[in-house]
């Protein structure tokens, strides 16, 4: 395994790569509290390319900012930083991640070339409405995760209508049928309403819903 590090704003983000080849890159997107994996996890080792992997600000080998500041926006910008730099790639997200592939699937259409949900740590998020946050301060710590990743994104505010949104945003600007497959199966509010969307795909788990996008 190879790191490479992307420079976005003050952060600097490990992408790693888990194998190397030609075609396609597929990109994996951890959960809230979670790193890149080590080596190629066994669902994703029928993909034909490349597999890389990043870690989102404040995780694995990542960099943090000071004081916090973690929104599911931020972490969208680390997967645009990765799939820019790739070129274009198929993304597959765990928990946290998935909901960051989903916005990264809408936001750059053309470029991410499907993108699997899948469940991991994360993936119920904050309130679907708003409300009061509390006001807290962390100890600064130089180990990763960041305290602060944990507390901020772990609150972050995830509407059902946000995720329709960039869902829609997916099934417009993509050329392919089926620009979305969720296989999660833990499906808070927001998860629910992006699979009932039209267009966006099932399936029982990560490797048939690759299958998908498998050239």
């Amino acid at each position: 395994m190879t790191v490479e590090m992307l420079v976005h704003n003050r952060v600097e983000l490990a992408l790693h790569t888990l194998r190397g080849g030609a075609g396609l890159p597929l990109l994996l997107l951890h959960g809230l509290g979670e790193q890149s994996p080590a080596h190629v996890p066994a669902a994703v080792a029928a993909w034909s390319g490349p597999i890389m992997a990043l870690d989102f600000t404040g995780h694995g080998g990542s960099t943090q900012p000071v004081g916090g500041g973690y929104t599911a926006e931020i972490l969208m910008a680390d997967a645009d930083a990765a799939v820019q730099h790739l070129g274009g790639a198929t993304v597959v997200g765990r928990g946290l991640g998935a909901y960051i592939a989903l916005l990264i699937a809408g936001a750059r259409a053309e470029q991410v070339r499907g993108a699997v949900l899948a469940d991991g740590p994360g993936l119920s998020g904050g309130p679907s409405v708003p409300t009061s946050q509390p006001v807290f301060s962390l100890d600064t710590v130089d180990t990763t995760p960041d305290p602060y990743a944990l507390a901020e994104l772990g609150r972050d505010l995830r509407p059902p209508d946000y995720a329709t949104a960039f869902s829609r945003l997916a099934l417009q600007g993509s050329d392919l049928e089926q620009p979305i497959t969720v296989v999660a199966r833990f499906r808070p509010a927001w998860l629910r309403a992006v699979a009932g969307e039209p267009g966006v795909g099932e399936a029982g788990s990560i490797r048939e819903g690759l299958g998908t996008y498998i050239d």
